[in-house]
């Protein structure tokens, strides 16, 4: 999520986005919809950040606004990852949703907007010379939009470089059989090969995902955003490739009761500890295994690339899953709200959340700060992208996304089959 040429790669995102309106919401003022006076303000705000530098950084950006704005209070709360999503939808159904939360964007925005359960945000010039309009783009609804995005996301595998080097491996593999040896390298030195947190699903399934973008053709991915009608045969080869790769036995011991992103025993701490060499997942991983580091630094042998092409695939073998990072407010939210997430898009803010979540800014003034090898490489893979997808289980929305993710899991443990993926998903595309 980094740097020069990323507004092309960011419009590419954008696209990737069947709910994505090609056009933001025009300038003016930016007060929210609901009242504040110039009393006493409280604001609820939630995020899914986790303890570290990211959590301190928010914090520090509170207290800073804070003293800005004397009359504003902002209550934080933090939720871990995997309960964020239930927690909100129970706050969404009960009308206690907080005034500022965290947004995961897809399908799952485009139901909130629908149930009027998300106020649609009006930006002025200066929020625009903050943040790309292609990056908007990605958290609007036919022109309006409903999210204020704060990074860009591409998934890639992330690697120790020491490991690779001690089983021999010179480059980084670009495609699945070139992937596949490397797996049998790291074995022969006693190395957990790949590291996965099948417990939380979802990282499991983010394997499909990748190896449908490689499958699927742009069309078909683009097309099935909208009717998610899952006919392709594309879907069942994927399955297929999976199952292949399942049987070179690529995942540590006891994958399906591993956590992806809490504790040393995690997938993310598995790295940072130099227990297996490989992770898939997103661009927030390097900040997530900094905190699970022995010292609770950057991982210095850390490196990143692409998902490799699985050879005779109809995708674009450049084509990249990704995610946007953003914040959205409930309906009634203040104006005092809005202004706090113009404040964190700020240059110096955005800097500051940059080094501190080791990702990649929207504003692009802030990019400079991006120096890290593995950031730089996945912003080299992004600009380079035939195009992007947002995370499969963001795009279909909470319900399809999520038989999708238990289905995979089913074949991860040898109790699902390839079809079975694609009928558990398309069953919960037909009941809505």
């Amino acid at each position: 999520m980094m740097k020069r040429t990323r507004t092309a790669a960011i419009a590419a995102l954008g696209l990737g986005v069947a709910l994505a309106a090609s056009a933001c919401a025009g300038g003016g003022s930016s007060s929210g919809s609901g009242s504040s006076s110039s009393g006493p303000v409280t604001l609820t705000f939630w995020t899914n950040a986790t303890p570290g530098p990211g959590l301190t950084y928010f914090q520090n950006a509170i207290k800073t606004f804070d003293t800005l704005h004397p009359n504003v209070t902002i209550k934080m709360q933090t939720i871990q990852n995997e309960d964020y999503d239930g927690k909100l939808q129970t706050a969404l159904n009960s009308n206690s949703t907080p005034d500022i939360f965290f947004q995961r964007g897809g399908g799952k925005m485009l139901a909130m907007v629908n149930a009027n359960k998300v106020q649609p945000l009006t930006l002025t010039a200066a929020d625009k010379q903050n943040v790309s309009a292609a990056a908007v783009a990605s958290e609007s609804v036919n022109g309006k939009v409903y999210a204020i995005p704060l990074d860009v996301q591409p998934e890639g595998i992330y690697y120790s470089k020491d490991l690779f080097k001690q089983a021999g491996i010179t480059a980084t593999p670009t495609t699945i059989p070139e992937l596949e040896a490397d797996v049998a390298k790291l074995k022969a030195i006693k190395v957990e090969p790949i590291a996965v947190g099948a417990k939380d699903a979802w990282p499991a399934a983010h394997w499909y995902y990748n190896f449908a973008l490689r499958e699927c053709s742009q069309a078909t991915m683009n097309a099935v955003g909208t009717t998610l009608k899952f006919t392709d045969p594309c879907w069942t080869k994927a399955g297929n490739d999976l199952a292949a790769f399942l049987k070179v036995k690529p995942f540590q011991a006891g994958f399906l009761t591993t956590a992806a992103q809490v504790g040393a025993g995690s997938s993310a701490g598995l790295v940072a500890n130099h227990k297996a060499a490989m992770e898939l997942m997103g661009a927030w991983d390097p900040g997530t295994i900094q905190t699970l580091t022995p010292n609770q630094k950057p991982l210095p042998d850390l490196g990143w690339f692409p998902f490799p092409a699985v050879p005779g695939g109809q995708g674009d073998p450049s084509a990249m899953m990704g995610g946007i990072d953003g914040y959205s407010l409930s309906p009634n939210a203040p104006k005092e709200a809005f202004e706090f997430l113009e404040f964190l898009v700020t240059t110096d803010q955005q800097k500051l959340y940059s080094q501190a979540f080791v990702t990649i800014p929207v504003n692009k003034a802030s990019q400079s700060v991006v120096t890290q090898p593995y950031s730089v490489s996945a912003l080299e893979a992004l600009n380079k992208a035939g195009y992007t997808m947002q995370f499969l289980d963001t795009q279909y929305g909470q319900n399809v996304g999520n038989a999708m993710n238990a289905a995979v899991v089913d074949l991860f443990a040898g109790k699902g089959t390839p079809a079975g993926i694609v009928s558990a998903t398309s069953e919960a595309a037909a009941k809505g």
